[in-house]
């Protein structure tokens, strides 16, 4: 059976046809693999599991509906969703694996990460993931009430906007030393992330061997999956 990877699908209440497609994903695509892994960001945002958005809550009973049919489904944090927690997976069956994991794929160890801790040239985004990842923030960011959390996300999603705008987009790209950095210290030849919304294959050679860096897509505009089974690895786009 085929395993599913997606990230980036940032889904909120303000783009319906989205949520609809990943609806209608989980539904025709997901319901008869093996497993569905989501590489980060499934949410454009997320301020606590305590978070009862209507539109949020539909995406995580349709992840109930398609674990209860027994498909693995594995959630890792994004750069936006990084406060999926415990409730969230009691909720809807999923498993929050580690950012970077590795995961054993028909024999070969494939390395999983959202991405965003590749792009080292952005000193400003990394400054800021390092601040927010951090356990005391997080505590206090939770502390505050919802409707707090949910104003300082809009103001974060702004301030984000406007640092996209201004950097090139070179500097938020992976950065190679960083991608060749993982390859040798976790010893594997092929990664899968997302994060730069640059959908595409990139093919090298790391001390004499081959590697493989699969990126995935962002769905702001189409929706789209990796799949995967018997060896085989294929990007594929959902109808618009």
């Amino acid at each position: 059976m085929a395993r599913l990877f997606v990230s980036d699908v940032h889904l909120d209440e303000s783009a319906a046809q989205a949520i609809e497609q990943f609806l209608e994903f989980l539904k025709v695509h997901a319901a008869s693999a093996e497993a569905l892994y989501i590489l980060g960001d499934l949410f454009e945002s997320w301020v606590g599991d305590d978070d009862v958005d209507p539109a949020k809550e539909r995406v995580s009973a349709a992840l109930r509906e398609l674990t209860l049919q027994r498909v693995a489904t594995f959630v890792i944090h994004g750069n936006r969703d990084f406060l999926l927690g415990s409730d969230f997976c009691a909720r809807t069956g999923c498993e929050l694996l580690p950012d970077p994991v590795i995961v054993e794929l028909d024999g070969e160890r494939v390395l999983l990460t959202h991405g965003d801790a590749l792009c080292t040239d952005d000193h400003a985004y990394q400054e800021l993931r390092s601040t927010v990842r951090s356990r005391d923030w997080q505590r206090r960011f939770l502390a505050l009430p919802l409707i707090a959390r949910a104003g300082l996300a809009q103001q974060a999603r702004a301030g984000s906007q406007a640092h996209i705008a201004r950097v090139p987009p070179t500097i938020m790209d992976v950065n190679p030393n960083a991608v060749a950095t993982a390859f040798r210290t976790l010893d594997v030849q092929r990664m899968i992330h997302g994060h730069t919304h640059r959908p595409d294959v990139h093919n090298s050679v790391i001390d004499e061997r081959d590697s493989q860096r699969i990126v995935l897509g962002a769905w702001y505009e189409q929706g789209s999956y990796l799949w995967y089974e018997h060896g085989r690895y294929e990007l594929r786009e959902l109808p618009r």
